[in-house]
């Protein structure tokens, strides 16, 4: 029985594209359930059918039933331990899961002030202290991974996987709002934007013509 992931407006839906990115990217097979964000008590209605924290994404593999981005990520390495989604070596496994779970609990300035709109126009806005200290740690973050990893390829920990996925919304954030990052940086959101798989995302999301106007006030 095929995985099911259910995932919200590629346009706005962060969380959606986490573990969306990491099932496509290590071509892992699911059908895509997409449930409109924000279009009343119907859409809701039908989140909630799927899971009681009525919030997506969510994975449905048979029986079992999986919320919350990091926790389908988890879910996934552990039933596709071939993909190799986090590293095989413990001490990087370890500094994986910490960036990932720090992206799974933090910046929320970065989040209130920058929020996902691929429709959006690029352009700078004026960030708060919170939020710009939100964009130092994560370049600090990135900028470590690529020089103590930077051998072995050009994502976070040297291939694609897990990390990479947590942090995929923050490259379009730092591209849609204009944020001015550091060289070693740049060539890591240039690799990512470069993924067939994040492309395919992005391309997906320009094509939405759906509008949450709640999004729209940046």
């Amino acid at each position: 029985m095929a995985l099911k992931l259910v995932i919200g407006n590629k346009n706005y839906s962060s969380w959606s594209m986490r573990p969306w990115l990491a099932l496509r990217a290590n071509n892992i097979e699911f059908e895509e359930v997409f449930i409109p964000l924000y279009t009343g008590a119907p859409g809701k209605q039908r989140i909630l059918d799927v899971t009681r924290s009525g919030k997506v994404p969510v994975l449905i593999d048979g029986d079992i039933t999986v919320w919350d981005s990091l926790a389908i990520i988890e879910y996934v390495a552990e039933k596709f331990p071939e993909k190799r989604l986090w590293p095989l070596e413990q001490a990087q496994r370890a500094h994986a899961r910490s960036i990932s779970a720090e992206m799974h609990s933090s910046f929320a300035g970065l989040r209130n002030e920058c929020g996902m709109n691929l429709h959006r126009p690029i352009r700078a806005i004026e960030l708060s202290a919170v939020g710009r200290a939100d964009v130092d740690r994560i370049q600090e973050i990135w900028t470590e991974c690529r020089e103590r990893y930077g051998k072995s390829g050009p994502f976070l920990f040297g291939a694609f996987g897990a990390a990479d996925a947590m942090f995929a919304p923050v490259v379009h954030r730092f591209r849609t709002y204009a944020i001015a990052v550091t060289p070693i940086v740049q060539r890591y959101m240039e690799t990512m934007m470069a993924l067939p798989a994040f492309q395919e995302w992005t391309n997906a999301g320009l094509a939405e013509t759906l509008v949450i106007e709640k999004f729209e006030t940046v």
